[in-house]
């Protein structure tokens, strides 16, 4: 029997989205935990990411729990998310307070305060979405696997 070229089908199984929340009613101690948050979701990708994009990763969550933790009273909240096609984190912090995230003016002699540049640096940008009582912040974290074949020249 023949089979016309185009009607083969080839069905390939889309991965479950991975995700992970957490909340906390004091964000500070919260810090490491939504570090290790980010981590352990990265970890259950396959292949697996490479260390600099999990790295990345988890600057970007560390930065953006820390600065709802100096300026929001009250509880904060973080979800991740892995994209569906395993090439990008979704990282969502909700904290209650209503002002905006600002960029302090960039000063190498300054220490803290970098938080948003690095996160504007390693993400595809940020995202402020505000809500009744206080704010949505979003970043998208770009994901790459780790290459196989290491120390080898790719032109």
């Amino acid at each position: 029997m023949d089979i016309p070229l185009g009607t083969h089908t080839r069905t390939q199984a889309r991965p479950a989205s991975l995700r992970q929340s957490r909340i906390w009613d004091d964000a500070v101690a919260g810090i490491g935990d939504a570090r290790d948050a980010a981590a352990a979701l990265l970890a259950r990708v396959r292949p697996t990411l490479s260390r600099r994009s999990v790295q990345d990763a988890q600057l970007v969550v560390s930065e953006l729990v820390t600065n709802a933790a100096k300026h929001a009273p009250g509880p904060c909240a973080l979800h991740l998310e892995l994209l569906p096609d395993a090439t990008a984190l979704s990282v969502t912090v909700t904290d209650t307070s209503a002002a905006p995230p600002l960029p302090r003016p960039p000063d190498p002699c300054r220490v803290g305060g970098h938080g948003l540049h690095l996160v504007t640096m390693l993400s595809r940008g940020i995202e402020v979405t505000w809500l009744t009582h206080g704010k949505r912040v979003s970043a998208t974290v770009p994901l790459t696997a780790e290459q196989e074949g290491r120390g080898v020249s790719r032109p």
